[in-house]
């Protein structure tokens, strides 16, 4: 983009698979901050979870972009499923820090990522490159790890209305064969159903 982008805002997560509450989520980034570009990025290996437990990376990445198709200003990056090894946000802010010198950075997260914080990969140089935009659910007021609580960092507060979806429950509406395009959208349900996607019931 010519002149280079002054506020991106990077929206990371398993999408496994990506549902309406994730989108609600980046536009109410987007329009509430002024984001120039929302950066989507599908989890390649997430340490804090099991190997095995995930779809495909391509097959995640395919569905966020069928999600977010009609917003031109949000962009499925795939360089954390590319990433070799464990994948680590650090890495990524560091990587865009150097492909858009002089940007503001927004890290787009929710209440129980903001909480736990603290425990991620290089967590004070983090909280030193991003402005933390964190979904506030049900009016309350999002709690830092206790032990940043009286160190300064950049945060919004996002206030997310309540959205009762969650990946987890949407796997086992698959794999009892129930309806979800209500709650992913036609696209992204006819994706999971021509690639037999979370046929198997979780634990199993």
């Amino acid at each position: 983009m010519r002149g280079g982008l002054r506020r991106i805002g990077l929206f990371g997560g398993s999408f496994n698979p990506p549902h309406l509450a994730h989108l609600a989520l980046a536009r109410l980034a987007r329009d509430e901050l002024q984001l120039q570009q929302v950066r989507w990025l599908p989890a390649g290996q997430p340490w804090q979870k099991p190997a095995g437990s995930l779809a495909p990376g391509e097959h995640r990445a395919a569905m966020a972009c069928l999600l977010a198709q009609d917003d031109t200003d949000f962009v499925v990056d795939t360089r954390e499923i590319e990433r070799q090894g464990p994948s680590y946000t650090i890495d990524t802010v560091r990587e865009l820090r150097a492909e858009q010198p002089g940007a503001e950075i927004v890290l787009i997260i929710g209440q129980d990522q903001y909480a736990n914080l603290d425990t991620w990969r290089d967590a004070a140089q983090l909280r030193s490159l991003v402005t933390l935009a964190v979904a506030a659910r049900n009016g309350r007021q999002p709690a830092p790890p206790a032990a940043w609580a009286h160190i300064p960092h950049r945060l919004v507060l996002l206030p997310l209305p309540p959205m009762a979806i969650s990946a987890t429950d949407i796997r086992q509406r698959i794999a009892q064969q129930q309806p979800i395009a209500a709650l992913v959208g036609k696209a992204v349900a006819g994706y999971i159903d021509q690639h037999l996607l979370y046929r198997v019931p979780p634990g199993h």
